[in-house]
């Protein structure tokens, strides 16, 4: 079986079989002769390695018809190449999200970077907020020891109040006590006294 090797749009014969060297990988089997139009070194390396007869012809144009194209899947190339470092860049600003790396800058790439930006942003708050509230926390420790103190300080004025308050309703019902009554014996007196 003959193939024909060729970068040609239009003008097939109907007779024959082609390929596009620009997407060769591999030698086809049964073919006998191979007809490379073009300098594809690769295709005739690979066939004249099986022992295929190959037939090398220059094209009728001077400048090769997929000329475009190769520019065209150059371009592509290399924004297929931005994308794959975009989405790595993308990936691993999630494990950071994750907590699972720490937070870099992607260094190319114009949405890593916007990504880059809002998470910096957001962690920079997060930070702020988590020290806010650290210092909040100690301020509410401060304030508790604080009002313990208070407490006790103002315990002894309230068993004063209390033991006032105790001795005159026991004076009023001309009950007696000793003047050195604790607080508990008094609260006793009182609960024994009569309803009235």
């Amino acid at each position: 079986m003959e193939l024909v090797y060729s970068t040609q749009n239009s003008d097939f014969d109907p007779e024959k079989r082609y390929r596009n060297p620009a997407h060769f990988d591999r030698p086809e089997s049964g073919v006998t002769h191979a007809v490379v139009i073009g300098d594809w070194p690769k295709v005739v390396a690979a066939y004249e390695a099986l022992g295929v007869e190959v037939s090398v012809l220059q094209p009728m144009i001077s400048q090769p018809a997929d000329s475009g194209n190769a520019d065209a899947i150059v371009g592509l190339e290399q924004d297929n190449a931005a994308l794959r470092a975009e989405c790595d860049g993308i990936l691993r600003l999630i494990e950071a999200a994750e907590g699972l790396s720490d937070l870099e800058h992607p260094g190319a790439g114009e949405l890593p970077i916007r990504l880059f930006g809002a998470l910096k942003s957001i962690h920079e708050g997060f930070e702020a907020l988590t020290g806010e509230r650290d210092n909040l926390a100690g301020e509410v420790e401060s304030l508790r020891a604080e009002v313990e103190r208070l407490k006790v300080a103002a315990a002894p004025l309230d068993n004063a109040e209390r033991i006032a308050g105790l001795k005159a309703q026991l004076d009023a019902a001309n009950v007696p006590y000793r003047a050195n009554a604790s607080v508990e014996s008094l609260e006793k007196a009182v609960s024994e006294l009569p309803k009235a």
